[in-house]
C-alpha cells in the first residue's frame, strides 16, 4: 500500500512532457525506457515505537490491543530514459530531478494519493530523504545484474501493522461497585489514645480506649505478629489478647485504624 501511495503522488505531481512511467520493480527488471522506478530494498522496526503499551481499539472503547508493528521502508529511486549520443544521461537526470522535487514539496503523502487502507492510519506516512552511503548503494546495485544507475534513497516512516483481532482483550470495569457513599461532615478523623494494662502475662487481654472510633475498621500487630485483621468497631473502645507465643519483655503495638489513625504503643509481657 506504501508503494502504491508513493506511486499515486509521482504519477499525480510530476510536471514531465511527455509523461512518464512510475513502476515498482528490483533494478534489474524490465519495465521499459523513460520511467522512474521505486524499490524497496530494506524493512527494518521503528527503533523508538518497539515499547507502546497497549491501545484503546478505535471504535470499540472497551477493548484493548497491543502495539502495532511499527516499521520504517527504505527505498531506491532510480530514472531510466534511452541516452542522447552529444548529451548521455542528461534525460534521465531530468526525470530524477522531476521525482526528488514532488518528494520534496511532500514530506508527509497527502490523503488523496494515499490507498484506501492507508487513509485512517494513526500515523501519518512521511517522506524523508537518506544520505547517500556508498557501499550500502554499492551493496544493493552489486546484487542485481544491471550496471550502476544514478540513483537516491528515501526513508518511509511510520508503516504500522496491527496484530490479528485474536489478541485482543475486554478492557477491565473501571467501576467495580456502585453503592451509596459513606458521607460524615464534619469529619472527625479516629484516635486511640490508651491501652490497658500496660503489661501482664499471655494471654491477658488488652482493652484500647479511643475516639470516633465507630464504623472504622482496627488492625493490629505486636511485635509482627497480626492480633486483628480488620475488625469492626462498634463502640469507642476494642479488645485484643496477648499472643501466646511472646517471650517476656516489652513488645511493639501497632495499632492502625481504617488506614487514616496510626500510633505505636510497648506492652511488657510478665511471667
Amino acid at each position: 500500500m506504501v508503494s502504491e501511495s508513493l506511486r499515486n503522488l509521482l504519477v499525480g505531481e510530476m510536471m514531465l512532457s511527455p509523461a512518464v512511467n512510475v513502476t515498482i520493480l528490483a533494478p534489474d527488471e524490465g519495465g521499459g525506457d523513460r520511467r522512474v522506478n521505486l524499490f524497496l530494498y530494506k524493512v527494518q522496526e521503528h527503533p523508538f515505537l518497539r515499547n507502546l503499551d497497549w491501545q484503546v481499539k478505535p471504535g470499540s472503547p472497551d477493548r484493548l490491543v497491543p502495539p502495532p508493528l511499527s516499521l520504517n521502508l527504505s527505498y531506491l529511486m532510480t530514472a531510466y530514459a534511452q541516452n542522447d549520443p552529444q548529451t548521455g544521461n542528461t534525460t534521465a537526470h531530468e526525470i530524477l530531478g522531476e521525482a526528488m522535487r514532488v518528494l520534496y514539496e511532500n514530506p508527509i503523502i497527502p490523503k488523496d494519493y494515499l490507498v484506501t487502507g492507508l487513509r485512517n492510519a494513526r500515523e501519518q506516512v512521511k517522506i524523508m530523504q537518506n544520505t547517500l552511503d556508498p557501499e550500502e548503494l554499492s551493496h544493493v546495485w552489486n546484487t542485481f545484474t544491471q550496471p550502476f544507475r544514478l540513483s537516491v534513497l528515501y526513508q518511509i516512516s511510520v508503516v504500522q501493522l496491527d496484530m490479528l483481532s485474536e489478541s485482543e482483550q475486554v478492557m477491565a470495569k473501571r467501576v467495580r461497585q456502585i453503592g451509596v457513599p459513606d458521607v460524615r461532615a464534619p469529619f472527625h478523623p479516629p484516635v486511640v489514645n490508651d491501652i490497658a494494662p500496660s503489661s501482664g502475662a499471655v494471654g491477658t487481654v488488652i482493652t484500647c480506649r479511643g475516639k470516633h472510633l465507630i464504623g472504622w475498621k482496627a488492625y493490629a500487630t505486636m511485635t509482627g505478629t497480626p492480633v486483628l485483621n480488620g475488625q469492626a468497631l462498634t463502640g469507642d473502645t476494642f479488645a485484643m489478647p496477648v499472643p501466646a507465643d511472646l517471650s517476656q519483655g516489652f513488645h511493639e503495638i501497632k495499632v492502625d485504624i481504617s488506614h487514616l489513625f496510626r500510633r505505636t504503643f510497648f506492652f511488657e509481657v510478665t511471667p
